[in-house]
């Protein structure tokens, strides 16, 4: 045998291995790809459900201080009237409306106050 002979000899199955590992590789890159691209669909699907739900709790907050609102009005209404005799449940009523819009709007701006610190941490 020749050395050219031994060198095709050896080369071949080297070729045909280095080629199975191409393969396998290429295989391998696109699953990587594949499931990268399913992780990114998931955060886009589960930053849409962050912001409905952010946009529906605005929503039912903005509910409530109708309600309470609504409420405010209504007590006051009928505490002009003359001939209403308004018990201390309504007082009471009113004092309890007031008290909860005033916790829940301070509850609203910490919150708020703790979202722009924690923007402008993460920013420096």
């Amino acid at each position: 045998m020749d050395m050219t002979t031994i060198v095709v000899a050896a080369s071949i199955p080297s070729a045909f291995t280095g080629f199975c590992f191409w393969l396998i590789e290429q295989s391998i890159k696109k699953r990587a790809d594949k499931e990268k691209e399913e992780r990114e669909d998931r955060q886009r699907q589960l930053d849409e459900r962050e912001q409905i739900r952010e946009k529906n709790e605005l929503c039912i907050i903005n509910s409530v201080n109708a309600a309470i609102a609504l409420g405010e009005a209504t007590a006051r209404a009928v505490q002009r009237i003359p001939d209403a005799h308004c018990n201390g449940d309504m007082h009471a009523a009113l004092d309890y409306a007031q008290k909860v819009k005033h916790e829940q709007k301070n509850f609203l701006n910490e919150q708020a106050l703790k979202h722009i610190i924690e923007e402008g941490e993460q920013t420096s």
